[in-house]
């Protein structure tokens, strides 16, 4: 079910900057502007096609923390993900699971100067622990339609090579364009993924809220924004 959820985020699909570093940093410390969104709350319905299967909550606590917590049938993951505020880095995710197998913990640690992720698994006595090493600083995942909050002048072609670990892709903006949710129709950004894995569309607002991600694969996973709070 875990790859359920990350496949309609491209999630540990549990982001990065390929080519000039210096500049997208640049823009990233320039622009940001993560405390003036203490204490909103998105949450949204996870759907497969016309069928819901849960909801998952994003909350943000503080400047550095916010949390992602997913549930849906026989399974429930709430992850706390410390980060930059300046640059949207990931430093520290906390996550714990419950699922039909169990619960689990996992620590995922940032090295961002070595570009090297620790993911350390808790589970009953047992313990493992993975190093991965990557080729550029490494963002997370779920941050990734909220970093996008924060590049400024957005435009038609614009785009962003990205990688995770084990997994690179450029993300373009590919359309400005209309999008109904629920009974409210917004106007919108549509981000595409090459290869195509997923779909973003976030407001155009100063909010730029991400109110639908969604999988481009065959299942046609999808997070729709149900209620926001800001």
């Amino acid at each position: 079910m875990r790859k359920v959820i990350l496949a309609v985020f491209f999630i540990l699909l549990s982001f990065l900057l390929l080519g000039p570093l210096a500049s997208q940093y640049a823009i990233q410390t320039k622009n940001d502007t993560a405390g003036q969104f203490i204490g909103e709350k998105i949450i949204y319905n996870v759907k497969l096609g016309a069928f819901k299967l849960g909801r998952a909550t994003f909350s943000r606590l503080k400047d550095c923390l916010v949390t992602f917590e997913t549930k849906v049938t026989n399974f429930y993951d709430l992850e706390e993900i410390y980060y930059n505020p300046k640059t949207g880095l990931p430093i520290r995710i906390i996550r714990n699971i419950r699922s039909f197998s169990g619960k689990e913990k996992i620590i995922e640690s940032y090295d961002q100067k070595k570009f090297i992720l620790t993911i350390t698994k808790h589970k009953g006595k047992k313990k493992e622990e993975l190093k991965i090493k990557c080729g550029a600083v490494i963002h997370n995942a779920i941050m990734l339609p909220f970093y996008l909050r924060h590049i400024p002048n957005l435009k038609i072609g614009w785009s962003l090579a990205v990688e995770l670990p084990n997994q690179k892709f450029t993300i373009k903006l590919t359309a400005i364009e209309k999008l109904k949710i629920g009974k409210n129709i917004f106007e919108v950004y549509r981000f595409d993924s090459i290869p195509k894995k997923f779909e973003i569309w976030v407001t155009t607002d100063k909010r730029r809220i991400p109110v639908r991600i969604s999988g481009a694969g065959v299942f046609g996973y999808s997070l729709i924004m149900k209620e926001y709070s800001p």
